[in-house]
């Protein structure tokens, strides 16, 4: 009955990969559910590492998720930085990526296409724009613009490979006796 479990446990977290590919919080989800199942699987009788799920698993995942987060959050400025922008084009690209996402999902419905120009377009056009505000014009903010476009969509496909390497962590977890 245990790989029952384990087996609908690797199938929603599958979904929930396909979500973080979205720039949806799948990678939350899947230690969300991970951690819900190793609660009900909990057996007082053994011991910490001998679990369906160790603390030490747990713990993995959810510092893969942080790191996740942190790296996608942050790509999109330090693009914008590398690529000789001010503070300000990184605090566009923070804000256009975010933004970006949102409007991208909704005006192209491919799945994973239009989060992914969104977000993209989304940092490229923040950056620019508050780059372009603070005085500089022409070349210097359209390279701070684009540096934090392709900086949003690296730190984007960081995230979602981290997420592969949770789903596969909770997966042979889930089997291993």
């Amino acid at each position: 009955m245990v790989y029952l479990w384990a087996m609908l446990l690797v199938l929603v977290n599958t979904a929930w990969l396909a979500l973080s590919l979205l720039a949806l919080p799948g990678n939350w989800l899947m230690v969300l559910t991970t951690v819900l199942v190793a609660w009900w699987r909990w057996d007082p009788a053994k011991s910490y590492s001998d679990q369906m799920f160790s603390i030490y698993v747990l713990a993995a995942i959810v510092l893969l998720a942080v790191a996740g987060e942190i790296v996608e959050f942050f790509a999109g400025a330090a693009g914008a930085r590398k690529a000789g922008g001010s503070w300000w084009a990184s605090i566009g690209a923070l804000l256009g990526g975010i933004v970006g996402v949102v409007v991208g999902t909704l005006l192209i419905p491919i799945p994973l296409l239009g989060t992914i120009i969104g977000a993209g377009g989304g940092a490229c056009l923040g950056a620019w724009g508050l780059e372009a505000l603070g005085g500089h014009k022409g070349r210097r903010s359209l390279k701070a613009g684009l540096g934090a476009g392709v900086g949003w969509i690296i730190g984007a496909a960081t995230k979602a490979a981290l997420g592969a390497l949770i789903w596969l962590i909770v997966a042979v977890a889930a089997f291993w006796p």
